[in-house]
């Protein structure tokens, strides 16, 4: 990625970036269109060993492109008619499914919490070409006032259950009627199965799974539809 190629604004905030990181672009190949992610270039210097399974409260999971935000951007690269419809991407950290849904023509609102997370997610989108995505500070337990959605959606956003009302309330907030939400993680989540059964109280919810291999083993990604049940 020749960095002199992004908008002024863009590249200002890159280099605001890399003078505390070093940097790398990743590509992500979606429906027919390129991502281009930027991204920590040492991940594995930059955790120091962090278990993302351990102690969920110290791990970053805005660093990494995780195999969930992958197959989450498939999944809204395929979603049909995106025209004149909005998605909403929860806790989006490098931001894939946002991006993805984007370069599929819908109207896309990435949010997160902190202006570092952000900015990356702001040169991501310049590099991809998109200019279709608002970004927006969204804090779970005050979120802002934003007119509904068509299709909220997050990836590996479910790690601690404090946060399970909180999200709940979020969706009932942002959703239209009859909208839908995707989410996906990996299989190994153990607060997925929690939240879910809080979920289903208001929400329908699909299961489907998606199996990647990675260095040669097997990840399992749990991918939930929710929409509203009907009173």
């Amino acid at each position: 990625m020749d960095i002199r190629t992004l908008p002024a604004q863009d590249r200002d905030i890159y280099n605001k970036i890399k003078a505390r990181y070093k940097l790398t672009f990743d590509s992500l190949k979606v429906g027919g269109n390129t991502l281009r992610l930027l991204k920590v270039a040492d991940i594995e210097e930059f955790l120091d060993g962090k278990d993302p399974f351990a102690n969920v409260s110290e791990f970053p999971f805005w660093v990494k492109l995780w195999e969930a935000a992958m197959v989450l951007s498939y999944v809204m690269s395929s979603l049909p008619e995106p025209q004149d419809k909005s998605v909403l991407e929860l806790g989006a950290g490098l931001g894939a499914p946002g991006l993805a849904a984007a370069a599929a023509g819908f109207d896309v609102t990435i949010s997160d919490y902190e202006d570092i997370i952000m900015d990356f997610q702001k040169v991501s989108a310049a590099a991809s070409g998109l200019h279709n995505i608002t970004f927006t500070h969204l804090d779970w337990l005050a979120p802002p006032d934003l007119a509904p959605f068509d299709i909220l959606a997050g990836a590996e956003i479910l790690f601690r259950e404090e946060f399970f009302e909180p999200l709940l309330n979020v969706f009932n907030k942002y959703l239209k009627p009859d909208g839908f939400i995707y989410l996906a993680h990996d299989a190994r989540r153990r607060c997925l199965p929690l939240f879910l059964e809080k979920a289903k109280k208001d929400f329908d919810i699909t299961l489907n799974k998606q199996v990647i291999k990675k260095q040669g083993q097997d990840i399992t990604i749990i991918i939930n539809r929710l929409s509203r049940k009907k009173k």
